[in-house]
């Protein structure tokens, strides 16, 4: 049982490899609860994604107490009761993504450590490496829209957040998120021994 989050920044691949190790995992006889950030199903989950695509507008500071009550709401309806039942967890985003988005908006990076000093840490995140200009081009490919953090500046100052963030902490393994995702995979594996 462990709780694992993949984080970067938008188009780094982080929900592709959420999927491929809920996908291992599965295949081995884990029990396993894939999920992700900002949810989908929760009425604050479905007002953030369409803030995120430009529907709404709000401040940076709403922003991210939306996304901090997510999370509150995430934590208690799903993922402590999983991890409860020995579940493994595998989550796309969570806490160092409202760190990182959120202080590289101009949002105070001590008052988002604050909001979300409450909720647990992952046993490990791993954090995906990719530079802006190629998150810019995958977006591009596969979607072919922009969100509302996907400019190339933006994603820059993301990713240097991120590292800043990581550099704290020794639960967090950098990955280069340029390589190929079967070579992610791999990496992702033999950090968790699995």
């Amino acid at each position: 049982m462990s709780f694992i989050v993949f984080e970067g920044p938008d188009g780094s691949g982080q929900t592709t490899q959420t999927k491929m190790l809920s996908e291992y995992l599965k295949n081995n006889n884990y029990k396993v609860f894939e999920t992700k950030e900002p949810t989908n199903d929760t009425l604050i989950g479905k007002m953030i994604r369409e803030i995120l695509q430009n529907k709404h507008k709000v401040s940076e500071d709403t922003l991210q107490l939306l996304f901090v009550a997510d999370r509150a709401e995430h934590l208690h309806s799903q993922i402590e009761k999983r991890l409860d039942n020995k579940e493994w967890v595998v989550c796309d985003r969570y806490i160092m993504s409202t760190l990182a988005f959120g202080s590289a908006s101009g949002v105070s990076l001590d008052w988002l450590k604050k909001l979300n000093e409450k909720f647990i840490w992952p046993k490990y995140t791993f954090l995906l490496d990719v530079p802006a200009e190629i998150c810019i081009e995958r977006i591009s490919k596969t979607r072919g829209t922009f969100e509302y953090f996907e400019k190339k500046e933006k994603l820059e100052k993301i990713l240097k957040r991120y590292k800043e963030i990581a550099a704290e902490r020794s639960d967090v393994f950098v990955i280069d998120g340029t390589q190929t995702k079967e070579a992610i995979h791999e990496s992702v594996k033999k950090i968790l021994k699995i």
